[in-house]
């Protein structure tokens, strides 16, 4: 089994573009989940020349299902949601600095092609783990937009999430190239 790459936040563009298509990765730091209501809630705040809650320079964003959090634990089980759900906001919220994505399923054209000019990386975390890599959350504050509930801007500390790299900085598609040797003609 390959070895898997340390990685600690904030991720840079430069460790994001060192990322290649599945490489198995384990983070640690700061990460912040945002769900399909922030990213519309973010994207129509920008539209408006308004300021985000956060700076998403050098960030990753998880697309995070959470679980109410059994007393003493930081989060419930926090699976990873479907990425295409973000993909109609993804390329402006790119545009802010974001470098990594984690979440589960394909992208739309477009996102890919925003990765590559923005270089960021997409990982993807296996939803049947959710208790597994509630594991590796260590702290879970809401941060913005509570009003959301599970879709609330939240920033989680985290410590070895296992994760994947699905599509690189460079459009290397995991999807794609994964089942490849399984087509037929």
């Amino acid at each position: 089994m390959a070895e898997k790459i340390r990685i600690t936040t904030p991720l840079t563009e430069e460790d994001s573009r060192k990322l290649k298509v599945g490489q198995s990765v384990l983070i640690s730091g700061v990460i912040y989940s945002a769900r399909d209501a922030a990213h519309k809630v973010m994207t129509e705040a920008l539209a408006r020349g308004e300021k985000l809650p956060i700076d998403w320079h050098d960030q990753i964003v998880y697309y995070l299902g959470p679980t109410p959090a059994k007393p003493g634990d930081p989060i419930g089980s926090c699976g990873p949601t479907t990425a295409g759900r973000m993909d109609a906001y993804t390329p402006t919220m790119l545009d802010q600095g974001i470098k990594g994505m984690i979440g589960k399923g394909s992208r739309e054209p477009e996102v890919i092609e925003s990765m590559k000019k923005n270089g960021v990386t997409y990982f993807a975390a296996v939803g049947g783990a959710a208790a597994f890599i509630a594991k590796s959350v260590k702290k879970y504050e809401v941060i913005a937009y509570p009003e959301l509930g599970p879709e609330a801007l939240a920033a989680l500390t985290v410590e070895d999430f296992p994760a994947i790299v699905v599509i690189d900085s460079e459009g290397n598609n995991f999807y794609e190239i994964g089942q490849k040797p399984y087509r037929k003609l």
